[in-house]
Order: structure tokens, then sequence, then C-alpha cells
């Protein structure tokens, strides 16, 4: 849908094809495109094109940009609650509906992600900002996900699902514990891979204790300003 701004916050035709391709590359895949990824998908000559797509989504209050990280493109909520609840909503589609989502911080080895004393608060969040209905929050800790965009202290908006598609990033339980990472199916074993060289690709082998407990669906940045 078009954006109701006017004047110069008003995007171009252009603009909202690339800010729509990075809403769906975040709800399909948990991350943002690269500038070379919207450059082939928008038949954009250079990345340097998409660059210039994106600096101007930014300065519109759009998007956020992150320097460091090929994947440094953020959604950016534009309103904040402090009273208990806290309310994010997208600048340009104000009129949508929200979701009240609870807000994950650390989970308890062996305990269910949504038991009652792992929830912090409720946050309210645009629902335009997924094509894919989360159900909770999760707050990121570590950089493990850097390359991905996904910072320590983001919030990972997580759709619960059971299963998941090779290359999704996802929620797993491995022997009780919590962890993000990206799926990666072998014909002998599965690999959680870490989007950070840093990091060493956790690999699960058959038999061992696993359970996918969600799908990343967005991100959000809560202190940005």
């Amino acid at each position: 849908m078009p954006p109701s701004k006017s004047g110069s916050d008003r995007l171009t035709p252009r603009q909202q094809q690339v800010l729509e391709l990075i809403q769906s590359a975040i709800a399909n895949t948990g991350a943002p495109p690269t500038r070379a990824e919207i450059a082939a998908e928008l038949g954009f000559r250079s990345a340097n094109a998409a660059e210039e797509h994106l600096q101007a989504l930014a300065r519109k209050g759009a998007i956020e940009l992150v320097s460091g990280t090929s994947r440094g493109i953020r959604l950016r909520p534009s309103a904040f609650k402090t009273e208990g609840e806290r309310s994010f909503g997208s600048s340009l589609l104000k009129e949508l509906s929200t979701l009240a989502l609870p807000l994950v911080g650390r989970v308890a080895a062996g305990h269910p992600i949504l038991a009652e004393e792992h929830v912090e608060q409720t946050f309210h969040v645009e629902a335009s900002l997924f094509s894919r209905k989360p159900d909770y929050l999760l707050k990121v800790r570590g950089l493990s996900m850097r390359d991905a965009g996904i910072m320590d202290g983001d919030l990972l908006a997580v759709a619960r699902v059971q299963d998941a598609r090779d290359g999704e990033i996802i929620v797993a339980r491995i022997d009780g514990e919590v962890t993000v990472k990206r799926l990666v199916r072998h014909p002998d074993h599965i690999e959680l891979r870490a989007e950070n060289p840093d990091f060493a690709p956790i690999i699960v082998q058959p038999g061992a204790s696993i359970e996918i407990e969600g799908l990343a669906v967005g991100l959000i940045r809560p202190h940005c300003p």
C-alpha cells in the first residue's frame, strides 16, 4: 500500500518497491537483503543504485542503516510508550492494526520459552512490519548473527513452528539451551550456522537433542533514536 505521507517524505514508486522487498526478505528469511541482492531483484545496474534508494529511505524515516555489515538494514519503529508497555508504530503505515507480543528475555535451561518468568513485558508492534504473524519477541544476546544484521539487544520477532526450511534463521533448543542460528541441513547431520566468522557452527549429529522452537520473521531495534 502506498505511504500516506506528503511532500518530501512521500516514497517514490521505486523506493516503495525497495521497502517492500526489504519487508519481504525479513519476513521470509529473518534477515534483510544485501545491496547486491536488492540490485539483482529489482534490475538495478549496480549495488550503488540500491544504496542510493536505501539512503533515501533512511532520510524519510522508513529504515535505519547500520554500518559494518552487508545486511545492516532495519525497518524503523517510530513511537514508544514507557508506562509498563511500549508501542512501536510504522510512520508509513500508522492506520494498520497492532499486535501485542510478549518480550522474552533470558530463557532458563529446560524451561518453555514462553514461561511466565521469562516474559519481561508486552510490546505493541505494528502488524504491517511482518508478512507472517509473530508470536513473541526474543531479546538477542551476543553477536553470533551479526552479519545477518542481528545485533546484541535487538528484538527478534519469532513465529512458533516445529520445523523450518534449509537456510532459514531459527530459534532452536539444544540440550535445554536456546540459540538463534541459520539452519543448514546436511545428509548426515544438521548444522546451526552463525553469521559471524568468530563463532563456530553447532553440529547436531543424528540422535542428539534438538528442537526447533521458532522461525525468525522480523527484527526490531528498540534503542534506535
